[in-house]
């Protein structure tokens, strides 16, 4: 269990501090939605929790397994939907992944990778409601 204390500061700024680190991150409202885009959004947070769990559950199993994984990037874009009511249509997740790191992995091991990555809990929280294509690049 974590705790997360909010500040409304009015004029749609938030404050939100992670108590056990006592980490702090700011809100804004986006441009389109009457805020003036200041800093990442809620819906700003929910695609950035989605890259950052692959990422992190990735990182978990490659120390688990031993495996070279090295740096790499995760790209979300989120997209809104265009009609009422206002909510995350979709979560389009890219993974980059260098040749030095791709090549040191066995197939099978990408493709453990490519399942925890499917599996996170973040991905296995968001609805059905939500679409959430993940690909990976072992090229980039």
């Amino acid at each position: 269990m974590v705790d997360i204390d909010i500040t409304y500061e009015g004029d749609l700024h938030c404050v939100a501090e992670h108590r056990p680190s006592h980490t702090r991150l700011a809100t804004d409202a986006p441009v389109d939605n009457l805020g003036r885009g200041e800093s990442f959004s809620p819906t700003d947070l929910l695609a950035t929790a989605l890259g950052t769990c692959v990422a992190t559950t990735m990182g978990i199993l490659a120390k688990r397994q031993g495996y070279a994984l090295g740096d790499f990037k995760v790209h979300v874009r989120k997209i809104m939907t265009t009609t009422p009511p206002r909510r995350v249509a979709k979560l389009e997740t890219e993974l980059r992944i260098g040749p030095g790191t791709a090549n040191s992995l066995s197939p099978e091991a990408r493709a453990e990778l490519e399942h925890i990555a499917h599996n996170c809990p973040v991905r296995l929280s968001l609805l059905d409601a939500i679409e959430v294509p993940i690909s990976f690049d072992w090229q980039a």
